[in-house]
């Protein structure tokens, strides 16, 4: 397990994937750009209620561009001359809480995973794609981003995990899932656990220990009780998931969306930090065309 990440441009990076030459890949924080609602400018990415459509188009442009690298003008748009088959397409999935990982297959990127504007038309908590010139994103606020890449296939997976997610094992089905629609060798897979909230904030109730408790045998140990209150590790959850499905080699960022800052101020956004009202992350991983 690794903890260490590194920074550029805004973007959260996992330290040693950099050798992956073809590989994109980043988790986004709410540094800078365009949005202003949640306070200074930051860069939401998500298709909140108080934030406004275009800022959340021009951020995601940016952010998108910033994962890979070269195609913008200094205006952060895409530069004039890149061609259309030049730029990377982003897909991301109407997230549920759920288990269900959709596989991104050859045809199906245009017109059908995503209306006009940017926003998602699968249903599901997770993406996979084996597609040069494709970014498979989830977003968050809290819960946690988990990225896999076949790195002799050159397979990917973006998967979002909740509590309750964490607890129906979509991790360990998006293993398998990778398995099944690529062929992939669980010593070809490598895996990141991003920025989310940690086990030093992370309240839950009685009934969220029993159903861990119950469903895997080591649940005891992702609790601590402290001040009368349980505490979750969900970064440790999804770690040990993926270590049960096979995957040996897990970065874990190690960075709490609601307690981590930045100069003093907030590096993420955070549902639960901000009381529901809050912008998004995304986390995305591709193979680079561009």
């Amino acid at each position: 397990m690794s903890g260490i990440s590194v920074d550029s441009k805004g973007v959260v990076r996992v330290a040693g994937w950099e050798k992956y030459g073809w590989l994109r890949h980043g988790f986004s924080t709410r540094e800078g750009e365009v949005s202003e609602v949640y306070g200074g400018k930051s860069l939401n990415l998500g298709w909140t209620a108080e934030d406004e459509a275009g800022l959340v188009t021009e951020n995601r442009q940016r952010f998108v561009g910033a994962i890979c690298g070269g195609l913008l003008d200094k205006t952060g748009h895409f530069a004039s001359d890149a061609r259309a088959s030049d730029e990377p397409r982003l897909v991301t999935v109407r997230q549920v809480h759920g288990d269900v990982v959709q596989v991104v297959r050859e045809g199906a990127v245009e017109g059908l995973l995503q209306t006009p504007e940017g926003k998602a038309v699968l249903v599901g908590d997770g993406l996979m794609t084996d597609l040069p010139g494709v970014l498979v994103g989830v977003q968050t606020a809290d819960c946690v981003p988990v990225l896999l890449v076949d790195v002799r296939r050159r397979a990917m997976a973006a998967i979002h995990a909740g509590w309750r997610g964490t607890l129906a094992r979509i991790v360990e089905k998006g293993v398998a899932g990778m398995r099944e629609a690529y062929g992939s060798q669980v010593e070809d897979l490598v895996a990141a656990v991003g920025p989310s909230i940690g086990g030093c904030c992370y309240s839950v109730g009685e009934e969220v220990r029993a159903g861990f408790e119950g469903e895997f045998g080591y649940g005891a140990s992702l609790f601590e009780a402290r001040g009368g209150e349980v505490f979750l590790d969900l970064w440790e959850a999804n770690r040990r998931q993926l270590l049960e499905a096979g995957v040996s080699d897990v970065s874990v960022v190690g960075e709490c969306t609601a307690c981590a800052r930045v100069k003093g101020e907030r590096k993420y956004f955070s549902h639960r930090a901000e009381m529901g009202v809050t912008g998004r992350m995304l986390s995305v991983v591709g193979e680079g065309s561009w």
